[in-house]
This record gives structure tokens, C-alpha cells and sequence, in this order.
């Protein structure tokens, strides 16, 4: 009796726990990648959005895909293909694979439970748990093996959805670790001077107009999709009742990874390491509840689009490993 009564209490301590730790855990991450962009790989780069752009001194490393984007893999929105969901359709169980093999199984039990003789009656000869067994197993077989063939379907498509990466690749940096490289004559696009200020200049007026809560002038920063995230986030907020002020945003080394041009737009991918002093506050008190005064380091790689004739705009922002 007295074992029972401390393993519930054991329990019960480890759920309470559980629940304090799980906030506060929730608490720390929103606060560590709290600027524009919460931290998300938000946004599109054309018809390069899967696939991921060059590494450069700024960011060596691998860059995170996106977590939120509304460019689509393969098919486009709309296709036949995409409406129908293929191998593993969430439409209904009358479409795909998986759903027709489901609908089978469903029908043939109630059809024997319909006729009194027990769930599995319905699947014949195979009614026995034996048969059963075996059924299931040819079921697995095939399910991996049509999921292996799927996977080899969809994984060009999805590395190659804007075809090859032709960027310039690494690129030097010639300004001694403040701003921007010079980039290569090996690019598609040539980027001129004046698109690193460009660039630059974004990067401080994103990060004020969020801290600002200014979503009219986000608009003017920003795509439509990403305004479209920057808007949710801001929401978030203020559900907690906090606002994240961001100040003290400077450049201290970027690079240009790829630039290219899609029919009436350009694109430039470009690494950004900065540093910006980021608090949480509360927004009743104004009481600082995450961060604090003493500027932080971060690294990200942001895509600019501009049409033509018109300023470059933020097209996404995607994280570093």
C-alpha cells in the first residue's frame, strides 16, 4: 500500500515537472530567436526554394529548409496531381494507394460482421489469425515498397525544382569581415554596389519596422508572403502580451551566394552575420521577460527579389546549421 501511494507520488511530481518545464522551455526559444522571423525558414526563392543555396565564408555551413514557404515541390498548385494527394491521399480512403487497401480491409469486415460471422470472416480463406498474418505482412511489403518508389520519384523534384544551382558559389570577402563581398563575375546576375547598401539597409529597416509592430511598412519591405508571416508572428505577441523590440541591428559580414533571374524578376540569396540587441518586453509593464541589453550574434541567409524597375524587397529568410 505505502509502495503504491509514493510510486503515484513519484509520478505525480515527475508530471508536475513535466508541465512547469515544457513553458518555460517554450518561453526560452521564443525569446532566443525572437526578431524578425522567429527563428523559421520563412519564404520562397522562386524556383529555387528547395533547392539550397551555395555555402559562402559568412555561412559555411548547410542552410535549414524552409519551414514555411507557399512555393509547392513538383506539381503546382492546382494539378491533377496534387488534388488527387497520389500515393498517400488525406482526400478519403477512395483515392491512393493506401487509402483503397484501407477501404478493402474496412469493407471486408463489416461485411462479416454484417453476416454474423465475426469481424475477419469477410476475408475468406484468409479469416484465420494465420492467414491474417500473412496477409498483413504481403500488406507491409508492398506499402515499403511503393513508398521506397515514391521516395525516388519525389526526391529529384524536390532537389531540383529550379533546376541546377548555377550561383557563384563561395565568394570571397574583401571588406575584412564588415559588410559585403564583392561577389564573382561568374554570376547570372551582376550585383552592383549599390545592392549590398541595398541589402544592408533592408536588413536594419526589416528588423526596426517588426520591432515597431509596423506592418504598413513591412509592406513595403517585404513580399506579401512574408508580411503575410511577419503579421502571424506579431500576433503571437500580442496573444502573450509581449512585444520584441529589436535595436542596435548591425551588419558585420555578408556575402553573396547566388544571384539569377527569373523572367521579369531578380533574386539574390545572400549571408548575413549580425549583431542586434533583442528584448522581450512585457507590454503592459514594460518589463523586460526575455533577452536582455547586451547585443547577441546571429547568422541567416535572406533572399531579396526585385521586379523590374522596382526596389529589392525581402523574399525569405532561412537559418543556418
Amino acid at each position: 500500500m505505502n509502495f503504491t501511494q509514493n510510486t503515484r507520488g513519484i509520478v505525480r511530481a515527475i508530471a508536475i515537472a513535466i508541465a512547469l518545464a515544457l513553458p518555460l522551455s517554450a518561453i526560452t526559444i521564443s525569446v532566443a530567436d525572437a526578431r524578425a522571423g522567429g527563428g523559421f525558414g520563412s519564404g520562397s526563392r522562386g524556383s529555387r526554394s528547395f533547392a539550397p543555396p551555395p555555402s559562402t565564408n559568412t555561412a559555411p555551413g548547410m542552410t535549414q529548409p524552409f519551414n514555411r514557404t507557399y512555393s509547392q515541390p513538383g506539381n503546382s498548385i492546382g494539378s491533377p496531381a496534387a488534388k488527387s494527394g497520389g500515393l498517400f491521399n488525406r482526400g478519403g480512403m477512395g483515392r491512393g494507394l493506401l487509402g483503397g487497401l484501407a477501404a478493402g480491409f474496412l469493407g471486408a469486415g463489416l461485411f462479416g460482421l454484417l453476416f454474423g460471422g465475426g469481424l475477419f470472416s469477410g476475408l475468406g480463406g484468409l479469416s484465420s489469425i494465420l492467414g491474417l498474418l500473412l496477409q498483413i505482412g504481403l500488406i507491409v511489403l508492398v506499402v515499403r515498397l511503393a513508398m521506397s518508389w515514391w521516395r525516388r520519384r519525389q526526391t529529384p523534384a524536390a532537389a531540383y525544382a529550379g533546376g541546377p544551382a548555377t550561383g557563384v558559389g563561395p565568394q570571397p570577402n574583401y571588406r575584412s569581415g564588415m559588410g559585403f563581398g564583392l561577389g564573382s563575375a561568374n554570376a547570372p546576375l551582376e550585383i552592383q554596389a549599390a545592392d549590398y547598401e541595398a541589402f544592408e539597409r533592408l536588413l536594419g529597416e526589416v528588423q526596426t519596422a517588426w520591432s515597431n509592430e509596423d506592418v504598413a511598412k513591412l509592406h513595403t519591405l517585404a513580399t506579401p508572403e512574408m508580411v503575410s508571416y511577419f503579421s502571424k508572428d506579431l500576433e503571437e505577441n500580442k496573444a502573450r502580451n509581449v512585444v520584441n523590440k529589436v535595436t542596435n541591428v548591425k551588419l558585420l559580414q555578408g556575402d553573396v551566394a547566388e544571384a539569377w533571374r527569373e523572367g521579369e524578376s531578380d533574386y539574390a540569396t545572400v549571408a548575413m552575420r549580425f549583431s542586434l540587441v533583442d528584448q522581450m518586453l512585457d507590454r503592459t509593464t514594460g518589463r523586460t521577460v526575455g533577452g536582455g541589453e547586451q547585443p547577441q550574434e546571429a547568422t541567416e541567409i535572406w533572399t531579396f527579389v526585385r521586379r523590374r524597375g522596382n526596389d529589392w524587397e525581402l523574399s525569405a529568410i532561412q537559418q543556418t546549421n
